[in-house]
């Protein structure tokens, strides 16, 4: 072998670890297992200096990494018009925080952190060293939290104390709550189905089950209720070659999880309906904070009371208690739903158009990637991701969320079907 071989294999082999890497921390964070914690005030501004500082050295890394071994036409295509308009009305709301710069600096570390997403996708020259990287990552990320639970159970499992004694015994693993372990769990048991449909299938078959018995402990019943539809949706759309009905029925079923969740507020035949099909019909209380929130949108309904600059801001904090809400607004971070948030944050017109770019327009995207016979393995995963956040965005928040796992893997599969649509990403480059 000559040297100039031995240095491309070497490259090749770094690139696709550091892939691994990358995607280990989008799933695993930089502060895992902080257990049960109070909600600060100051949260939605200050930041977390571990946070920032991390991710600025990683997206430094990172791009780097991208400029050194990415063919410069695969990086061009990473700025595509989508993004840079979510961004461009991400930044505007900026202006209507009460904290303008606070704003700006939170939504700089989301920014910073799609740096390393991206290169988690096209640092990898090829599909197969992207699963490998991928599948031994994440299956050392799950082998972590299981063995959490046997030896620190105290931060793997929520316990009765702190404000909700009702969740004592679910699992939340490196994770702050079961409510953001059960979807995160739930894109990792998809990301196995890849894995063993794309070259790696004992570690596929492992990363599935582990993260859905993984999911089943979490007591998330929605998202229990989510993850076989999204999956059984793509994989049916795969056995009749049929994308665009794939398509269909999923808008269908957004249309229907919208009118039971969000629509419930609006409607008493909406609600009725629901109350005909679940038990807690108010989804643990979120109903009032989805009124509270709909009721504000109102105040700014064209461009939005700004990025972060809502929940837990001096407004709110000083509003004075509701007793006969099941939630106090004073004390929450979100309002567990991210299209009502969407509005809230960047107004109505704002809100509409990222949760388009976001969930409507990967769909044409994951039509361009099918007609490609290769990497169509990859696209019903990022396809699968897609459909599954758009139904979980109705009980949870994490548009541009900075470093939130949720964010992060929702971002990569966007970001994967957008470049698998125009140029086939996973090819050999």
């Amino acid at each position: 072998m000559s040297d100039d071989a031995g240095l491309a294999l070497l490259t090749r082999h770094l690139a696709s670890l550091l892939s691994g890497f990358g995607l280990f921390l989008m799933v695993f964070t930089l502060m895992p297992f902080q257990g049960a914690m109070e909600t600060d005030p100051n949260a939605a501004n200050d930041g977390n200096i571990i946070n920032q500082v991390g991710y600025i050295v990683l997206g430094a890394v990172y791009l780097f990494a991208m400029l050194l071994v990415v063919d410069k036409r695969v990086l061009a295509r990473l700025v595509s018009p989508a993004w840079v308009a979510i961004f461009a009305i991400a930044y505007f709301s900026c202006l209507q925080s009460y904290d303008p710069a606070a704003s700006a600096r939170g939504l700089t570390l989301s920014l910073v952190a799609m740096i390393m997403v991206a290169g988690v996708l096209v640092l990898p020259r090829s599909e197969e060293d992207f699963v490998h990287a991928g599948a031994n990552a994440i299956l050392l990320l799950i082998l972590i939290d299981y063995a959490a639970l046997v030896v620190a159970p105290d931060l793997a499992v929520h316990s009765a104390a702190g404000g909700e004694p009702w969740h004592a015994g679910f699992w939340r693993g490196h994770l702050l709550h079961k409510n953001v372990s059960a979807p995160v769990f739930s894109i990792l048991c998809m990301f196995g189905i890849y894995c063993l449909r794309a070259g790696a299938p004992l570690r596929g078959w492992a990363i599935t089950l582990l993260s859905v018995n993984f999911v089943l402990h979490t007591g998330s019943k929605t998202t229990i209720g989510f993850l076989p539809i999204a999956i059984a949706l793509v994989l049916a759309g795969r056995a009749v070659r049929s994308p665009g009905l794939m398509i269909f029925a999923h808008l269908v079923m957004s249309v229907v999880i919208f009118g039971l969740t969000l629509g419930t507020i609006y409607s008493d035949t909406l609600l009725a309906a629901t109350k005909a099909i679940i038990d807690d019909p108010t989804f643990t209380g979120r109903d009032d904070i989805w009124k509270f929130a709909s009721d504000s949108i109102a105040g700014h309904p064209w461009f939005g009371q700004g990025y972060s600059s809502f929940w837990l801001s001096p407004v709110i904090m000083g509003l004075e208690a509701n007793f006969e809400a099941n939630w106090d607004v004073r004390g929450i971070v979100a309002g567990h739903n991210s299209y009502l948030d969407a509005a809230l944050t960047f107004g109505l017109p704002g809100g509409i158009a990222i949760s388009l770019l976001l969930f409507v327009k990967p769909l044409f995207d994951y039509i361009r990637a099918s007609r490609r016979p290769e990497g169509r393995a990859f696209a019903d995963f990022c396809v699968m991701v897609v459909i599954f956040m758009t139904y979980n965005a109705m009980l949870e928040s994490f548009f541009l969320n900075r470093a939130d796992p949720m964010w992060l893997l929702t971002a990569l599969a966007i970001f994967g079907l957008g470049l698998a649509g125009r140029m086939g990403l996973r090819r050999q480059q």
